[in-house]
């Protein structure tokens, strides 16, 4: 999947971040075949509202599965002119269009929102509508129509993303995804973080329970029969409830949560592939690579040697930053040194 973000001065950089970081968690989790690269209105460098300078890594050339157009202040401005006419061919070339914070407004001004309902950024809502009276501008956080979809500010771009999500990989897709970023409880002062507990607490209510004992038994998966009867249910509702709440069977969801911890131990720590193995409920390391490859779709000897070249790029970065900060130069005043 091809995803191509069109980015405009004054775009927020939280907006970007809940559209993006969801995609590259997805990614993370397995779909190797997404990708995406960063356009910008003029093909210049653009700052965001905070102040952050983006420049685009490429030209858009080819097909687009997903164009994401993400604005925010000087919207007005950019709907005329060059930048609509910007928005308008790259639409052309896209199968489906995302328009975010102010986003709306330029693909409103392109044409692309005539006939179709569409929202933005709440404080522009009334405005929006007198602006283009062919838009149907509901006052919601983001609006899916068979082809373009719209929303307000941060929270409601990643609402979007994660339906998104749900809808073009699936819906364990989406949990994993929003369990990332989301917590409804607040983690207890001291609490290390476990991104697999996150997980469970994040599920549906009526498998927290079945869930949390996965978690617990990674290294040695439950039968299925004593998941069922902890969560005070048959085997056949439990796979009917995990197929309708996570788009998947018990037995799928397991093994993704056993490789997501293979994934966290081979990118985090110096455990070698038989003790990964071990720990994750695989009985030696070729079990577990032949699954985690059928998974990802790369071997998990080559996540580790890129965590390591991306370890040893930071030392060399950092080390390189501070043999070129400027020395301290010593002067005397009153026959003490100062620096």
């Amino acid at each position: 999947m091809r995803v191509t973000f069109l980015l405009f001065d004054g775009f927020s950089n939280m907006v970007l971040s809940c559209l993006l970081e969801p995609l590259r968690a997805v990614r993370d989790g397995g779909r190797a075949d997404l990708e995406w690269h960063i356009l910008t209105a003029g093909d210049g460098p653009v700052r965001s509202s905070s102040g952050l300078m983006v420049a685009p890594d490429r030209r858009q050339t080819g097909m687009i599965d997903l164009l994401v157009v993400v604005a925010g202040y000087g919207h007005r401005a950019h709907a005329e002119g060059p930048a609509r006419r910007q928005v308008a061919d790259l639409a052309r070339h896209s199968l489906q269009i995302v328009g975010a914070d102010t986003g709306p407004w330029i693909l409103a001004a392109a044409g692309l929102l005539d006939d179709r309902e569409a929202t933005l950024h709440w404080s522009l809502l009334p405005e929006f509508a007198e602006a283009f009276p062919r838009v149907r501008v509901m006052s919601v956080g983001h609006v899916a129509t068979d082809r373009v979809w719209t929303c307000g500010g941060a929270s409601d771009a990643l609402a979007l993303m994660l339906s998104l999500i749900g809808t073009r990989f699936g819906k364990a897709d989406a949990f994993l995804a929003s369990a990332m970023f989301l917590r409804d409880d607040p983690r207890p002062q001291g609490d290390v973080p476990d991104r697999l507990a996150d997980l469970a607490r994040a599920g549906p209510v009526r498998l927290r329970s079945i869930l949390d004992h996965m978690v617990e038994t990674i290294d040695e998966p439950a039968p299925l029969s004593r998941l069922a009867n902890l969560g005070g249910m048959s085997p056949s509702k439990m796979d009917r409830l995990f197929k309708a709440d996570l788009g998947m069977s018990p037995g799928q969801f397991h093994r993704m949560l056993r490789l997501a911890r293979a994934q966290d131990l081979a990118r985090t720590t110096q455990l070698s592939l038989h003790d990964i193995a071990l720990r994750c409920g695989y009985c030696d390391a070729p079990a577990l690579s032949k699954a985690f490859r059928r998974r990802f779709g790369y071997p998990i000897g080559q996540l580790r040697r890129r965590s390591c070249e991306y370890v040893e790029q930071v030392t060399v970065t950092e080390a390189e930053r501070k043999s070129q900060d400027p020395k301290p130069v010593s002067c005397n005043v009153s026959s003490l040194e100062v620096w």
